[in-house]
């Protein structure tokens, strides 16, 4: 089982900007794809972004333009650019791995947009 590990969560202003890292404890090289989600008070868990083993990336309208989703196959890390954060972007961020039958989730990291 390969451990997830999010980090770069935190307390930013309205239009101000974060990056999240999910590093992999072993190679993300084989993954099907990566994905982040985020869930915020009282609501479901919903998918941001993902990224395929190819490289093709999939976004949620709400953050399209706003946000991008990379890896670094090297570093076994996946990112989370977030620009133009805005208050409804609050939420427990949570990043995912697939392969095969292998499903893998990280423990979150709080983003909270907040002036």
């Amino acid at each position: 089982q390969v451990q997830l590990v999010e980090s770069g969560g935190g307390l930013v202003q309205p239009g101000g900007s974060l990056r999240l890292s999910c590093a992999a404890s072993g190679s993300i090289l084989s993954f099907t794809a990566m994905s982040w989600y985020r869930q915020a008070p009282g609501k479901q868990r919903e998918l941001v972004a993902t990224i395929t083993i190819d490289g093709s990336t999939i976004y949620v309208d709400s953050v399209k333009g706003r946000f991008t989703i990379s890896k670094d196959n090297a570093q076994n890390t996946m990112y989370l650019q977030m620009n133009s954060l805005k208050p409804e972007d609050t939420a427990v961020y949570y990043c995912r791995a697939v392969r095969g039958a292998l499903n893998s989730w990280g423990q979150g990291t709080q983003v909270t947009v907040s002036s």
